[in-house]
């Protein structure tokens, strides 16, 4: 996020800012959905988030 220049509110695709913090914090895992979205997002494969 900090490369890209992200805040937390500019991961919508990931889910609310709240969803965001705990998976950032380690409370919650990405679900397949997020990851696929996430990948799309950055042009990555989806492997980068598991």
């Amino acid at each position: 996020m900090d490369e890209h220049g992200l805040s937390q509110s500019d991961l919508p695709e990931v889910g609310s800012q709240g969803v965001v913090s705990e998976i950032l914090n380690g409370r919650r895992e990405l679900n397949v959905r997020q990851i696929r979205s996430l990948a799309e997002r950055f042009k990555v494969s989806s492997a980068v988030f598991v």
